[in-house]
């Protein structure tokens, strides 16, 4: 196997290692296996469980008009304890993002739901739980365009534009070494060239490029193509459920709840509420 086609592979297997739910409507991300077996944690010892996340990272979690925490994590969260069987013990309470840490270490919470990042430091403070979110790169191009799979003859010595210096920008230098890199410092110039047609896509995170697509300033202009795309390497293992590094029993609580939550299709329903642009 030359070494074009090992690219062509671990692309290949990076788009599969989270396919989505294929259905007539939007993309759903599947991160289980469902012949898995999962057992159920006794948490029958737990006096409460109460979840700490932020106020300042919608649509993950917010404050609404109502004036109530809202979004995505902190409806997860109560799925959650509704699979486990403890909504009565349940609480989810938000701080600021510098005081998660000491605030789960006091004591002030059993879980830290805000998005952590999963990493070798990380490991040493916490017990995760397994990822239930990840982040693919995409390309993003016009209606009209025929960029489509297979990509690589599609964008083959194209212009590509990437926002500099990110790990999409490294990622589409080595996946794609063929395209022609355009880098931009920031985002809407590169948003703005898309449209006026001086380059052929844009690559980036498919959560924000879905959001921008969703926007009036995209004004239905585009569309994804190609993907997605994972790796890990570049671009983290996505969100998961932290705990204190000793409550692996809760970790392990969290994946079974997070397992069934995915397999009865509640994630699915949450995802697509929050994120209606599927960017799977």
């Amino acid at each position: 196997m030359n070494a074009r086609s090992i690219l062509l592979a671990s692309i290949f297997l990076g788009v599969l290692a989270c396919l989505p739910v294929r259905a007539a409507g939007p993309e759903v991300p599947v991160l289980w296996d469902a012949r898995e077996q999962l057992q159920k944690p006794d948490l029958s010892t737990l006096a409460r469980l109460r979840f700490l996340t932020t106020t300042d990272f919608p649509p993950f979690n917010f404050i609404d008009a109502n004036g109530r925490l809202s979004g995505f994590h902190v409806d997860l969260a109560r799925a959650i304890c509704a699979e486990l069987g403890i909504a009565d013990k349940c609480q989810i309470q938000a701080l600021p993002w510098g005081e998660l840490e000491r605030a789960l270490k006091a004591g002030e919470g059993e879980a830290v739901i805000a998005g952590i990042a999963v990493t070798r430091e990380s490991r040493e403070k916490y017990a995760f739980s397994r990822p239930y979110l990840r982040f693919p790169a995409r390309f993003i191009a016009p209606k009209d365009s025929v960029v489509a799979e297979p990509i690589f003859e599609k964008l083959e010595g194209k212009r590509i534009g990437v926002t500099q210096g990110s790990a999409h920008e490294r990622l589409l230098r080595d996946y794609f070494p063929d395209v022609r890199v355009v880098t931009y410092s920031k985002r809407e110039w590169m948003f703005e060239d898309l449209k006026a047609g001086k380059i052929v896509a844009v690559f980036g995170d498919g959560m924000r490029l879905g959001f921008w697509l969703a926007g009036s300033e995209a004004a239905g202009c585009c569309r994804f193509a190609g993907g997605p795309y994972l790796a890990p390497e570049y671009l983290g293992t996505g969100l998961a459920i932290a705990t204190r590094i000793e409550d692996e029993t809760l970790a392990d609580a969290f994946n079974y709840a997070l397992h069934q939550i995915s397999m009865k299709g509640t994630f699915a329903e949450l995802y697509l509420r929050y994120f209606p642009v599927s960017f799977y």
